[in-house]
């Protein structure tokens, strides 16, 4: 049930626990999280960066797929397909392709451009009745090619952005993109409660969701965060049970090379994340 992310967010931040936020990169991602959320009864929100968008073939081909795919499986869950640290043209096309959520990141714009760019795309949203991400402070690592360095954000910039009536705000507290150094410092918990203190009862996302320790996590959700970004970690079991699969020689032995065969315990092994997570933020049941 494709729906904007507005009413899972809300009664995310209300309840004290995260919807998940889960990227695709192909029909066996998106497969496999729409099935497990319908199996945990949770809302779940399929993240879609600018250019796992463009890998596969456009937003308009993704915005088709997930939508005949939701109808398809039958899916009786909340389902946002989201746009994940969008450009302010990306927004559009999104807007135009189908989505039902957009995330507008001007983090690396001068904060008075990142606020006016916020402002217009927050009433086009409402126009729409889309929900709207923003983001202040950067993520640390990179993604499609945006490099931060991980700067915490101010509370008081939180607050100007928050007030413009987005859906959720994405700040930098020390978190990081990708997989996280040895000697990473941790999550800013002094600056997640200064931010919530700001911003009041709007719901928090954290990015980077990938090696952040568990008990971070739920401290994270139990002072206001309401959606966890994973992307990484899904990517790393996918890869280490196709992997295994070759060494092992299955995809030698009969059609175990049929891509059908060839993919299948990489997507298990998505399942298995993804419901690990969703049971780590809470929403099992939440639906």
């Amino acid at each position: 049930m494709l729906v904007s992310a507005k009413e899972m967010m809300q009664k995310a931040a209300a309840g004290h626990y995260a919807v998940g936020q889960f990227n695709i990169n192909n029909l066996e991602w998106t497969k496999s999280i729409l099935q497990t959320a319908e199996e945990c009864k949770s809302p779940v929100i399929l993240g879609v960066s600018e250019g796992a968008g463009k890998y596969m073939c456009g937003f308009e081909t993704v915005s088709a797929m997930v939508k005949a795919m939701d109808k398809s499986l039958g899916i009786t869950v909340p389902v946002a397909l989201h746009l994940d640290h969008g450009t302010y043209d990306g927004c559009y096309k999104c807007v135009k392709a189908g989505f039902t959520s957009i995330m507008f990141d001007g983090s690396s714009l001068a904060f008075d451009d990142n606020l006016a760019k916020t402002t217009e795309l927050v009433h086009v949203a409402e126009q729409l009745g889309l929900s709207i991400e923003a983001e202040v402070g950067s993520i640390g690592g990179e993604e499609d090619g945006v490099v931060g360095m991980g700067e915490c954000a101010d509370p008081q910039e939180c607050k100007t952005i928050a007030d413009l009536g987005v859906t959720m705000l994405a700040a930098g507290i020390g978190n990081i993109h990708g997989v996280y150094p040895e000697n990473w410092a941790g999550l800013s918990f002094e600056t997640l409660a200064a931010i919530k203190a700001a911003v009041g009862d709007m719901p928090l996302v954290l990015h980077g969701g990938t090696g952040i320790p568990d008990d971070m996590v739920k401290k994270a959700i139990d002072m206001g965060v309401a959606k966890v970004n994973v992307n990484t970690e899904c990517q790393l079991v996918f890869r280490d049970a196709t992997r295994a699969y070759i060494e092992a020689g299955k995809d030698q032995q009969g059609k175990g090379f049929d891509p059908r065969k060839l993919l299948a315990p990489g997507a298990e092994a998505i399942k298995v994340k993804v419901k690990e997570k969703m049971e780590l933020f809470g929403s099992v049941g939440k639906a």
